[in-house]
């Protein structure tokens, strides 16, 4: 049973809070009538930061925000929570709730007939919750399609400049695009995790932390993993294999050569549950079939650079990380757009786009500055011809120009343009 004086105290408390220090993110939230936000993404990605945010643009007098982890709410049943929602706020501050953003929401029994219950009751409702507790098919579920979903992911190169205060680098001059390519670096290696961009603790230590965090909480924890020697071998091999191929069998392989022991089922069931972690996201390659796609081998990526901190300094591989996630992000926006990789027997392309039935976009990643190697271009030509598309792009480190290749162009972009272009990033 809920302390009505703590929870009085609690909603006070929020009423005065002011949303200071937050750093806009691209993400949009809106509401739609009868349908709850929520909000996906993995654990220190600025969820909490992001409904704040929302609850300052709607105005905090109108708004109900509930941590399911504060000593006040935690415990409470869903009935006791209406009644937070319905009288107890009203009467701490003389207005009827309009918006109840709830966070951490997954420490709340019965949740689902909660979120419901306020929707049906005309409430605009946000959700939060850990990576590790409430996943994207959790919510589809469990809410029945009574609800928008947006991905969080931590800060794009465009929300780093603004975090760091570089967001209004003149492009036009030489000395401003070496410092965007300076910034760049920097967050190639080190990544867009909120807390490590704003210098809050030791770099190190933190991403350290989340990497331990994320193993322990999102994968042990969450899949009651029973082999903690297993699931540590699959986790670190995938994190060590980002932005590259990898197939349950090399994975096996690699486990036989080290002596860990294992049971083949348990491992195929280890990588397949990586993806609840939303720290590791596999990308399937291009096949005109359905069955192909969903199959093995994979491609592997990282939800942030970060999380290779002090494991990889090959650029080419942070590169394409960061490329990916970026795709990633516009591919929510876009519902209809798939995302694979291509391969055959003559070489790779990194990405291709595919909106509905047509590719419209292939992309290689390099880190070549001037000479682009022809095993980068010769593979991006053939997929042009035989997939149909004619949009082709090369990313590089500063390269850029348009070369013809007979009757196909190919488009050589600086990957800090692209970046920032792709998203509409303020620049001057």
């Amino acid at each position: 049973m809920i302390d009505v004086q703590l929870v009085k105290d609690y909603l006070s408390y929020h009423l005065d809070e002011k949303a200071v220090g937050l750093v806009p993110r691209e993400v949009r939230l809106g509401s739609t009538a009868g349908k709850a936000t929520t909000i996906i993404g993995p654990r220190r990605a600025g969820k909490t930061s992001l409904m704040k945010e929302e609850m300052a643009r709607l105005g905090s007098e109108s708004s109900v925000y509930l941590d399911f982890e504060d000593i006040a709410i935690k415990g409470a049943s869903a009935a006791e929570c209406l009644r937070i929602v319905a009288e107890l706020f009203t009467e701490v501050s003389g207005r009827r709730a309009e918006s109840v953003f709830l966070d951490e929401i997954q420490n709340l029994g019965d949740w689902q007939s909660f979120v419901r219950t306020l929707l049906d009751r005309g409430y605009k409702v946000y959700v939060t919750g850990s990576s590790s507790r409430l996943l994207s098919r959790e919510i589809a579920t469990q809410l029945r399609g009574r609800s928008r979903q947006f991905l969080l992911l931590p800060f794009s190169f465009s929300e780093y400049l603004l975090a760091t205060g570089n967001s209004g680098i003149h492009i036009g001059t030489l000395s401003g695009v070496g410092k965007l390519k300076n910034l760049l670096s920097s967050y190639l290696e080190s990544g867009g995790y909120p807390e490590v961009v704003l210098g809050r603790d030791s770099r190190d230590r933190l991403l350290g932390e989340y990497r331990e965090l994320i193993f322990l909480k999102d994968f042990v924890e969450r899949e009651k993993a029973k082999s903690i020697d297993v699931a540590r071998f699959v986790f670190n091999f995938v994190v060590q294999g980002f932005a590259g191929e990898i197939t349950v069998r090399r994975i096996m392989n690699a486990m036989k050569s080290s002596g860990v022991p294992f049971g083949r089922n348990t491992v195929y069931d280890y990588v397949e549950r990586l993806q609840d972690t939303m720290v590791f996201f596999f990308l399937g390659r291009y096949s005109p079939k359905v069955s192909m796609r969903a199959g093995w081998p994979k491609k592997v990526y990282l939800a942030d650079n970060g999380l290779a901190w002090r494991l990889s300094s090959d650029k080419g591989r942070l590169m394409e990380n960061v490329v990916f996630l970026q795709l990633k992000r516009s591919q929510v926006s876009n519902p209809l757009d798939d995302l694979y990789y291509y391969r055959d027997g003559r070489g790779e392309v990194d990405f291709v786009l595919k909106r509905g039935a047509v590719v419209i976009e292939l992309l290689q990643v390099t880190y070549s500055e001037r000479e682009v190697a022809d095993r980068e271009i010769k593979p991006l030509l053939e997929a042009g011809r035989k997939l149909r598309c004619r949009d082709l792009k090369v990313i590089t480190w500063g390269y850029e120009t348009v070369k013809s290749f007979g009757t196909q162009k190919v488009a050589f972009v600086p990957l800090w343009r692209w970046l920032l272009v792709r998203k509409d990033a303020p620049m001057r």
